[in-house]
């Protein structure tokens, strides 16, 4: 007889002849709130958490999203004296990367250099592109996560864990409540990636580091 065996044994000898004892099985379920529903007060707390997790937040209306999304990489090309280098995953939307309405920029301004990931790009690839922007398949107000299942528009895994940036835009109707209704909305067989902030770890002495798994900085662009 192992150990494994000796403790199974000790185990039931314990437990002979102890009444059965009936486990309630009262989880919380789906509520059904904010699913494919613009929910004010749902977007403010999924702002509210994701500020929180010291990701960079912006609740914009829809019609503002591309000038958003172009300030930010403006931002980034400025800090780094450069136009990013900014893998897209098919199926974005091209008009989230378009200049501001009614502004005609020069070639040579553009904030940002696009990359595909096709072929797909290795390891050592997107280590060196400065980020990568994507939509989600759903965000979680209680808990500030975004979810992603490398749907269109998302590309996959591999895009969103290694390069040091990650810009995310979050549709009105793709935020949910809480998780039970984030999982009434995922389909269980897709890869799904449940982000909460940046990436970011704390030694013994509780010294913040980030960066180590996962993005360094999150930004996050909200439709209302």
């Amino acid at each position: 007889m192992n150990a494994r065996d000796q403790i199974l044994a000790r185990i039931r000898g314990a437990v002979a002849g102890a009444p059965d004892v009936e486990v309630p099985r009262d989880y919380r379920g789906a509520t059904g709130s904010g699913a494919g529903v613009a929910e004010p007060r749902l977007i403010d707390l999924l702002a509210e958490r994701l500020r929180d997790y010291r990701a960079i937040v912006h609740v914009v209306p829809e019609a503002e999203i591309a000038s958003v999304v172009w300030e930010a990489l403006a931002r980034r090309a400025a800090a780094r004296r450069a136009a990013a280098r900014l893998v897209v995953p098919d199926g974005l939307p091209p008009a989230w990367l378009s200049p501001p309405e009614g502004e005609a920029v020069p070639y040579e301004t553009v904030p940002y250099e696009t990359v595909r990931d096709d072929p797909e790009l290795s390891a050592d690839d997107l280590d060196r592109v400065d980020g990568v922007i994507t939509g989600c398949a759903a965000a979680i107000a209680e808990t500030g996560t975004i979810v992603l299942d490398a749907g269109p528009g998302q590309g996959r895994r591999a895009l969103t864990l290694l390069p040091d940036y990650h810009l995310c835009v979050v549709r009105a109707g793709q935020v949910v409540a809480g998780v039970p209704d984030a999982v009434a909305v995922l389909a269980a067989e897709r890869p799904l990636t449940w982000i909460s902030g940046p990436s970011a770890t704390s030694d013994i002495e509780l010294d913040r580091v980030e960066g180590v798994h996962g993005p360094r900085t999150l930004e996050v662009v909200i439709s209302t």
